[in-house]
């Protein structure tokens, strides 16, 4: 099965049980109703990008749905967390992309999902035989990879959010949804 179809989401979840956290972080993001299995990084040659409602109307609750995902979760009054799903996609649509998943204590949206994003473009990078300085910082890698007109888009998902102040459960979550 290869799937046709992609979309993106995120959700966080505040409770005073750790797993109630997360499921409440997946029905915020929408993937709830869903038996998730996490793969690996690969997006399918040819996978269209669809909002998450077009997605949704393509799955059955207690479907077995594939997901590339990255979750954390935290009860420290006030610690920030950061969850990010990068995507890189290389200019020859008859090739596979990549995801990545990134986690992360004490680091903002922006700065998770560049890195998730960076991680992503480096796998590609590397796939396609590109030979990119690791060294460089992001936005000067991003533009190599896009100059070498063989990556044609990165981007990436992320949610963060700052531990519930009483202690309470905080999790967040972002996915890639694979839809058959």
């Amino acid at each position: 099965m290869v799937p046709t179809k992609i979309f993106f989401t995120k959700g966080v979840g505040r409770d005073k049980d750790k797993l109630d956290s997360f499921e409440l972080a997946l029905r915020d993001a929408g993937i709830s109703p869903f038996n998730l299995v996490h793969v690996s990084s690969i997006f399918p040659p040819g996978c269209k990008i669809v909002t998450k409602e077009d997605g949704l109307l393509n799955l059955k609750a207690g479907e077995i749905v594939f997901v590339v995902d990255s979750r954390v979760s935290t009860n420290e009054p006030n610690r920030l967390v950061a969850a990010s799903v990068g995507c890189a996609l290389p200019a020859d649509k008859s090739q596979h992309g990549y995801l990545s998943e990134h986690e992360a204590f004490g680091e903002t949206d922006e700065k998770a999902g560049d890195y998730a994003e960076d991680l992503a473009a480096q796998m590609l990078a590397r796939s396609l035989g590109l030979n990119i300085d690791d060294n460089l910082k992001w936005d000067e890698r991003e533009k190599q990879y896009k100059l070498s007109g063989q990556i044609v888009k990165t981007f990436n998902t992320t949610q963060s959010a700052l531990g519930d102040k009483n202690g309470l459960w905080t999790t967040v979550v972002a996915a890639a949804v694979l839809v058959p």
